[in-house]
């Protein structure tokens, strides 16, 4: 079963089913281990004669235990005309095996097969899961306003046209116009903007937003089913949906292999005797011990431990790999997209810049601005009071005015003090020599005239800058960030990191088409890295889908495909030498499985092979597969 074909928005109890059925299968399978590896030691060792049909009485059940879903697998293929593939090849070899008294052989072989599948079922049991952290974000209620009354009810309920109330904390639950009250709204849940963005009568509100501070009353404009967080919903599941499923190298190599080792066996088995170079009985045992040899259990379990390698290297440094699917795709990684806010920055605002004008000095200008913004808590002023440092709230602050969108106005020791933006400026009438400074800033003004400016920036992230240069010597050809932040400030982020490309303003969907627009037809896999609610549906759209899970949202995690485990963006390029290096094992463990399987299957036709020399070597193969996988472990991949 391939990761995609699990299904993505199976339950969390569906996970602890899945969880409990690996459980249940691991300890038979240790005990059967158990007692065939007994079993082998009591025949070899004490060479008793009553062992004879005490063989048959031990290692037929196990044979049964070990193999029975195999034989009805590959029962149902050939009722339904899929003959040729590995559970069909698995029975015929085993089967033929017990015919001609090699039980031992065949309880091995089945033994090895489902160790093999053990493995791979081991390495994709944590899948996607649902992803109840989106629906979380939808709200709830909603609160109709009927005739000067509140009525509460399920959103889904209010048609267009009513008036809705919302409070201060609250979601907003359907998209409208705001009739009266004017407040801040958290917009991060839809567009990552980590700014509040103030609101007043006349504007557009969309659901799953926060309310922040005042008491709004909204009109509907839109049914819930056609809301923005109901379309946030729907792009998850049609994007995953969407996925391209990768069919595994063993399926499509067993259409072929199969075949032609069956075909083979039976002109080993019929010709030579018919053009007398031989018995039948002698002919016909050696294909039959062709079709031992034959059996891709060494190939089978190589490639599930090379890929199992890979998920537990990249769990061990952190990168949480969802499948051994998504480190092929790494591999194939040569576009890179990440969203700015809590991916290449923190989220978390700091002073960066105090330009003083006139006779005011840097710390006079940042104890105005700390004071003045003692009363507010809006994230930039919450940013210079931690900057100044001293607890700026015993200072008397009076006629102080909160304006939205703007900044804020009060006196501080008779003096009229003005903080704020260049749009609060040109209300005052203030003159100053900047208007766009270049970022966000705070420009303060003493007595209306201007005093300077404080810039204030987004924390990039530590290891930013190395992370973009880490995948450009990778070899990474494109890389891009996607933002709902204003074009200002992704151009100037985009040029202290070195991003190639840079799209700004963006809604959830607008992400999903530009990342779609990136997408290639080829082998050229896209991935985006993200963090929020709203990247969600970016994340299952992509290729790989990447989400940073040290602070990173739920929804985001559930959804993706690789999960980095910390908030370092740095272990992108690590999650995709991981996967480089996975898939040059993988195809080391295929070539060493194929290339000693050769060998005994020439010296099979000639008769210069045993079942058990062919087996030893298919256990050889399976513990060099083993020993090459765990060089994923250890040092970090770089």
């Amino acid at each position: 079963m391939t990761d995609n074909q699990q299904s993505s928005c199976c339950s969390c109890n569906g996970d602890d089913r899945h969880s409990d059925n690996l459980v249940s299968e691991v300890i038979p399978l240790a005990i059967i281990t158990a007692i065939y590896i007994l079993a082998l030691i009591f025949n070899n060792w004490l060479k008793l004669a009553v062992w004879g049909w005490g063989e048959y009485v031990v290692l037929i059940p196990l044979y049964l235990l070990t193999g029975w879903e195999i034989l009805v697998s590959a029962g149902k293929n050939i009722w339904r005309g899929q003959i040729f593939d590995e559970t069909f090849l698995m029975s015929l070899a085993t089967l033929c095996a017990i015919a001609i008294n090699e039980v031992p052989e065949a309880v091995a072989v089945m033994l090895f097969y489902r160790i093999g599948e053990g493995f791979q079922e081991f390495s994709v049991q944590r899948s996607r899961r649902s992803i109840k952290s989106l629906l979380a974000v939808r709200p709830d209620t909603a609160n109709l306003l009927i005739n000067g009354e509140i009525k509460t009810m399920s959103p889904q309920l209010v048609n267009v046209g009513s008036s809705i109330v919302v409070k201060a904390g609250e979601k907003i639950p359907l998209d409208g116009e705001i009739i009266s009250g004017t407040s801040q709204i958290d917009t991060s849940p839809l567009t990552g903007e980590s700014l509040p963005r103030a609101v007043k009568p006349g504007e557009i509100v969309l659901a799953g937003t926060i309310n922040q501070t005042g008491l709004l009353t909204i009109k509907v404009t839109k049914p819930f089913n056609e809301s923005s967080i109901s379309k946030i919903l729907e792009l998850v599941e049609s994007a995953q949906s969407r996925k391209a499923k990768t069919e595994k190298f063993i399926t499509t190599f067993a259409r072929y292999y199969t075949p032609i080792v069956v075909s083979l066996a039976i002109a080993i088995a019929l010709i030579p005797p018919l053009v007398n170079l031989g018995s039948f009985q002698e002919w016909f045992s050696r294909a039959l011990i062709l079709l031992v040899i034959s059996c891709p259990c060494g190939l089978v379990i190589s490639i599930p431990l090379g890929y199992f390698g890979g998920v537990g290297g990249a769990a061990q440094q952190g990168i949480l790999v969802k499948g051994s699917t998504f480190l092929d795709d790494l591999a194939a990684v040569k576009t890179v997209i990440f969203d700015k806010t809590g991916t290449l920055t923190a989220g978390v605002f700091e002073v960066t810049k105090i330009v003083p004008h006139h006779h005011f000095t840097e710390a006079e200008l940042i104890e105005i601005a700390a004071k003045i913004e003692s009363l507010s808590n809006h994230p930039l002023a919450q940013a210079i009071r931690e900057y100044y440092g001293d607890s700026p709230t015993e200072t008397l602050i009076e006629d102080y005015q909160e304006i939205p969108g703007c900044g804020v106005k009060g006196k501080l020791q008779n003096r009229t003090v003005i903080a704020g933006g260049d749009r609060l400026l040109h209300l005052e009438k203030i003159d100053h020599p900047l208007c766009d400074v270049g970022g966000t800033v705070i420009h303060l003004a003493v007595d209306y005239r201007y005093a300077g400016y404080i810039l204030i920036s987004d924390k990039v992230r530590p290891d930013s800058v190395a992370a973009i240069e880490a995948l450009k010597k990778q070899g990474v050809q494109k890389i891009v960030m996607l933002t709902g932040d204003n074009q200002t400030v992704a151009d100037r982020l985009a040029k202290t990191l070195n991003i190639d490309e840079y799209y700004a303003e963006l809604m959830p969907e607008d992400k999903v088409k530009q990342l779609e627009k990136l997408l290639s037809p080829d082998h050229r896999k896209v991935a985006f890295v993200g963090d929020g609610i709203n990247d969600a549906p970016a994340i299952a759209r992509a290729d790989v889908g990447i989400a940073m899970g040290g602070m990173g949202s739920d929804a985001a995690i559930e959804t993706a495909d690789v999960v980095i485990m910390t908030d370092s963006p740095s272990y992108v390029s690590r999650a995709i030498a991981i996967g480089r290096k996975t898939r040059r094992i993988v195809w080391q463990n295929i070539g060493l499985a194929m290339g000693i399987k050769g060998f005994f299957i020439i010296l099979g036709i000639f008769g210069l092979a045993s079942i058990w020399s062919a087996v030893f070597a298919d256990v050889g193969v399976a513990l060099l597969a083993i020993l090459n996988a765990t060089r994923i472990f250890g040092k970090p991949v770089n």
